[in-house]
């Protein structure tokens, strides 16, 4: 396997607030439904009742939580597009999941089919990014992502926060406000199935992804190789 490089990670009631989030899109919890007992979420969630209980006021400002007093916490509607990974649509095989990345590369690279995906001319450069992708800290998928290299002349993996939408919103001045999914089925290169341990020119699916910003500039071009023996490729609309 690839050696890996640290991201900047989320803070972990962020993390705790985007599980439940998607969960609660999965379908765990309906509107309605009350979530289990604050000390019986922590212990389940592996975190202190302080940590939960910062999740789920984030939760309640952003709408989806009702928290009735002496009763609980109760599924108000589900999560529509405020989550950090509102576009993440990989979940375990039970639904729901945190993600998590780990940077494998970052290189500048000058491909000539992903420059025309973004609109890049003849002479420009493009970063290019590998990861490692995990759910609930298993490893299941393979990323290979690129954008402009005029956003950044330097890049390390230090610099980059695992979310790279909130990253291109917290540094490069846009946000990612509309994607466009194909899924297929190819054989994955070297690098993917040897990080996945699978056998040379396994066949995978495979998710080409196109993002455009709030400005409606394609940013971003992606390849996605996930394993189905681990998780699964969702899509809802709300």
């Amino acid at each position: 396997m690839e050696k890996k490089n640290k991201t900047k990670q989320l803070p972990l009631y962020i993390q705790i607030s985007e599980l439940l989030n998607r969960e609660i899109a999965a379908g765990h919890w309906l509107p309605g439904d009350r979530l289990p007992i604050e000390a019986e979420l922590a212990a389940k969630l592996g975190v202190a009742i302080g940590t939960l209980r910062k999740a789920l006021k984030k939760l309640e400002e952003d709408g989806f939580l009702e928290r009735r007093q002496g009763s609980g916490n109760y599924v108000k509607r589900a999560p529509g597009g405020r989550a950090i990974y509102q576009f993440f649509h990989l979940e375990t095989l039970e639904g729901g999941g945190v993600p998590t990345a780990d940077i494998l590369s970052i290189t500048v690279d000058d491909d000539e089919f992903v420059k025309r995906q973004l609109n890049v001319e003849a002479d420009g450069k493009l970063w290019c990014i590998k990861r490692a992708r995990y759910l609930n800290r298993e490893l299941v998928a393979m990323e290979q992502i690129w954008f402009k290299h005029a956003h950044a002349p330097t890049l390390k993996p230090k610099d980059l926060h695992e979310s790279l939408y909130l990253h291109y919103r917290d540094h490069f001045s846009f946000w990612i406000s509309r994607v466009e999914d194909e899924v297929d089925c190819a054989p994955a290169p070297q690098w993917v199935t040897d990080n996945l341990e699978l056998a040379p020119d396994t066949t995978m699916p495979k998710v080409h992804r196109r993002s455009w910003s709030n400005e409606g500039i394609i940013e971003e071009f992606s390849f996605t190789w996930y394993d189905p023996a681990k998780c699964r490729y969702v899509a809802r609309w709300h």
